[in-house]
C-alpha cells in the first residue's frame, strides 16, 4: 500500500505546487500590466500628426479602463474608453495644436448613443472652424455613421463600399402571448396613458398611444439628424428624406451621385491623399495618434486651480442597493453628499443618463440634490436618457440642458405584479397553497393575482405617487400642476420637443452645462472633478476577487424559483412601484 499513498501524495503535492505557480504567474502578469499602465508616462504626440478618431472605439459618459489576459501567451493588456468630456476637450486642444495637421474620422462603426454622437459631432464642427480639415473615410455607410461622417470637409467611401441608408426605426417585443401560453398572470397598475414600460406584458400589440409617442419621438430625433446632415452637404433635408423614401441610396455610386460623399477611393488612394495633406512623399511617413492617447497626452485639466466644478454622473438604472455596474441609488446619493461637503466645489453639473427605476431610490437621490442646491448652483445636463426617475431626480436643477436627441419626460408611475401559481400547476404540475393570518396576508406573494380590493389599494398608491411626481416637476420647472399633468401621463419626449413644453431650458451638451455652471458661480479659473471617481483597474480587480462568493442567493422554494425565472425570461423585477421608461432600442439603417 505504501507505493499507492506515495503516488496519491505526490499527485496532490504536484497539483498544489502547479496551482501556486499558475497564480503567481497570473498575478505577476496582472501586476506588471497594471503597474506599467499606472506609471505617469503620457503617450507622445508626434509632430505633423494625424488625429485618428475611430468611431468603433467607445466614447462613454465616463472613461473606463478594462483588462484582458491571454493565459496561453502569458500576456495582459489594458484598454478602455475615453470620456465624452475628454473627447471634446481633445478636439478643442487639437484645433490650436501645431502638431496636429487634421482629423481622420474612421466612420465605419459608431460605438456611442445618439445623444453622445450629437455632442461629439458638434465638437467636430467646431474643430473645422479652426481651418484644419476633417476627413472621413468609411468602408460602409449607414444612417448612423453617415450622420457623423457628413460633418467632414471631405467624405470618402470605399469604391465598392456598402451604402444603404433607409432611416430610423425602433423595435418593441410584446410578451403577452408567451405569458398566456406559460400560464403566468400579469397585472399592470399604472397612472399615465403613455406609460408603456409594462405594456408588453399585458398586450399582444402596440397601443395607439404608444405608437403615437414613438412616431413623434423618432420623428424629432431623425429631423435633427437630417437637418445636421443637410447643413454639412449640398442638398436639403427634404432631398435627403425623399431619396431615403425612394430607396435611392443603395450603392456607393448612388451616394456619390447624390452628393452624400465626395470621393470613391481605395485605401491606397486615401493614404496618398493623406500624404498630400501632410506634405510627405510616402504613406510610411504618416504619423497617427489616437483620440484616447491624444486626450491622455494633451488635455489640460488645470490641476493647479483650487476652485472646482464637480460633474456628477448619474449613469444607469435607479435602484435602492446600487453596486455600480450601470446602477445608481443609495451609494450614489452619498457621492452627491461628498460634493456638497467639499468646500472647494463651487458648482455642480448633474450629468444624467438614466431611464429611471425605483421611486424610493429616486426620492433619496432627489433629496440629496435639494440639499446640494441649497448651498451651490446645480446645472443638469442630459445624455441619452433623462426619463421617468431620471427626470424626477434632476428636474429641480437651476438650469437644464438637453441634447435634441435625449429621451426625457416619461412622467408616470407603474407597478407590475406577476403571479406564477397557474404556471406552476400547468407546466410542472405543482400546487401551491398559502396560509395567512389576515385576509390580504398573501398579497403580491407571487402565487395568486391581486383581488379587486388589493388592486384598488395598489392603484391608490400608484395615483398618489404620480400626484407627488407631477407636483415635484411643477415646483422644479415653475409650471402649474395642471400644465405638467397635460404633458406627463408617462409620455416620452425627445429633447427637441421637450424644450417647447418647458421640460428643459436649453439645447446643449455637457461643455455648455459646465460653462453655464461656471457663470452661475462667477468662476474664471477652475478645474473639473468627477463624482463618482473612476476606480483604478487594480482596485477593481482586488474588489472583485475579495467580493467573490460574499453574496449568495438564499431564496428557496418554488416562489423563489418562479420569481428568478421571470426575471431571467421577462426582466420583471416584482411588485415594486417604479418610475421607469420602457427600453427603447433605436436602429439606424
Amino acid at each position: 500500500m505504501k507505493p499507492f499513498w506515495k503516488v496519491v501524495f505526490g499527485g496532490c503535492l504536484g497539483t498544489i505546487i502547479a496551482f501556486i505557480l499558475v497564480n503567481l504567474i497570473f498575478f505577476g502578469v496582472i501586476g506588471s500590466a497594471i503597474s506599467s499602465a499606472g506609471k505617469d508616462n503620457k503617450p507622445s504626440v508626434p509632430r505633423n500628426a494625424i488625429l485618428k478618431i475611430d468611431l468603433s472605439q467607445p466614447i462613454a459618459e465616463q472613461g473606463r479602463e478594462s483588462f484582458s489576459f491571454n493565459p496561453l501567451a502569458g500576456s495582459a493588456s489594458m484598454t478602455g474608453s475615453v470620456s465624452l468630456l475628454d473627447a471634446i476637450r481633445a478636439l478643442e486642444t487639437a484645433a490650436e495644436d501645431p502638431q496636429v495637421r487634421f482629423v481622420y474620422l474612421k466612420a465605419d462603426d459608431m460605438n456611442m448613443d445618439i445623444a453622445e454622437a450629437e455632442e461629439f459631432r458638434a465638437a467636430l464642427a467646431r474643430f473645422r472652424e479652426s481651418g484644419k480639415p476633417v476627413v472621413s473615410y468609411s468602408q460602409n455607410l449607414s444612417a448612423g455613421n453617415y450622420f457623423m461622417a457628413s460633418v467632414a470637409d471631405k467624405v470618402i467611401l470605399n469604391t465598392y463600399g456598402d451604402c444603404m441608408i433607409s432611416g430610423m426605426s425602433s423595435q418593441l417585443m410584446y410578451y403577452k402571448d408567451l405569458i398566456d401560453h406559460l400560464g403566468i398572470d400579469i397585472q399592470l397598475i399604472r397612472h399615465g396613458k403613455y406609460k408603456s414600460a409594462g405594456e408588453p406584458y399585458i398586450k399582444s400589440e402596440m397601443s395607439p398611444e404608444n405608437r403615437e409617442q414613438y412616431e413623434t419621438m423618432l420623428g424629432t430625433i431623425w429631423g435633427m439628424m437630417a437637418d445636421a446632415v443637410a447643413s454639412s452637404r449640398d442638398f436639403t433635408a427634404d432631398d435627403y428624406n425623399a431619396w431615403i423614401d425612394g430607396l435611392a441610396i443603395n450603392t456607393a455610386g448612388q451616394a456619390k451621385e447624390k452628393g452624400l460623399v465626395d470621393e470613391l477611393w481605395y485605401d491606397d488612394q486615401v493614404r496618398s491623399y493623406f500624404c498630400t495633406l501632410c506634405g510627405v512623399k510616402e504613406p510610411k511617413q504618416l504619423k497617427y495618434v489616437s483620440l484616447k492617447d491624444y486626450a491622455a497626452a494633451k488635455v489640460n485639466r488645470n490641476y493647479r486651480a483650487k476652485e472646482k466644478i464637480a460633474v456628477i454622473y448619474a449613469d444607469g438604472e435607479i435602484v435602492m442597493d446600487d453596486k455600480g455596474n450601470g446602477s445608481i441609488g443609495n451609494n450614489f446619493a452619498r457621492e452627491i453628499a461628498k460634493a456638497r461637503q467639499d468646500s472647494s466645489v463651487k458648482a455642480v453639473v448633474f450629468r444624467v443618463n438614466s431611464p429611471g427605476g425605483s421611486v424610493q431610490a429616486s426620492a433619496a437621490i432627489e433629496r440629496e440634490i435639494e440639499l446640494l442646491k441649497a448651498c451651490k448652483p446645480v446645472v443638469a445636463s442630459y445624455g441619452g436618457y433623462a426619463a421617468s426617475g431620471g427626470y424626477w431626480i434632476s428636474c429641480g436643477s437651476d438650469h437644464v440642458f438637453s441634447d435634441a436627441s435625449t429621451l426625457t419626460g416619461s412622467i408616470g408611475v407603474f407597478g407590475l405584479i406577476p403571479s406564477f401559481g397557474k404556471a406552476l400547476k400547468k407546466n410542472v404540475h405543482l400546487n401551491v397553497f398559502e396560509v395567512a393570518t389576515h385576509k390580504h396576508g398573501s398579497m403580491a406573494s407571487g402565487m395568486n393575482p391581486l383581488d379587486p380590493e388589493e388592486e384598488a389599494a395598489m392603484q391608490e398608491n400608484i395615483d398618489s405617487t404620480y400626484e407627488d411626481f407631477i407636483s415635484r416637476v411643477a415646483r422644479g420647472r415653475n409650471l402649474s400642476v395642471e400644465a405638467v399633468d397635460e404633458i406627463a401621463q408617462g409620455r416620452v419626449w425627445a429633447g427637441g420637443d421637450a424644450i417647447k413644453i418647458g421640460l428643459v431650458d436649453e439645447i446643449g451638451g455637457l461643455k455648455d452645462a459646465i460653462a453655464y455652471a461656471a457663470t452661475l458661480a462667477s468662476l474664471d479659473n477652475y478645474r473639473v472633478v468627477e463624482f463618482p471617481a473612476v476606480v483604478p483597474m487594480y482596485d477593481q480587480l482586488l474588489s472583485s476577487m475579495n467580493g467573490a462568493g460574499d453574496e449568495q442567493d438564499i431564496s428557496a422554494g418554488f416562489v423563489g424559483t418562479a420569481t428568478r425565472s421571470a426575471k431571467w425570461l421577462l426582466g420583471i423585477s416584482g411588485p415594486e412601484i417604479v418610475a421607469r421608461m420602457p427600453h427603447i432600442e433605436i436602429l439606424l439603417e
